[in-house]
């Protein structure tokens, strides 16, 4: 198992009572969240950028 350091840009059109399972889903696609956090918001374009941990099992993609 390996943590990577990531981040990722999350369209924040949807609900904001459903930002936080859109970031999840998103930081699932490149392993297991362990913490993340939102660091920047562009209002004009409405994308929130999310760095976070992740770990990875060895093999996955």
């Amino acid at each position: 198992m390996t943590t990577h350091f990531i981040t990722a840009e999350i369209d924040i059109h949807e609900n904001p009572s459903e930002l936080q399972k859109a970031i999840e889903a998103e930081l699932k696609k490149q392993g297991e969240p362990l913490r993340w956090a939102i660091t920047s918001v562009d209002q004009e374009q409405e994308i929130a950028k999310v760095e976070a941990v992740v770990t990875k099992v060895e093999g996955e993609n």
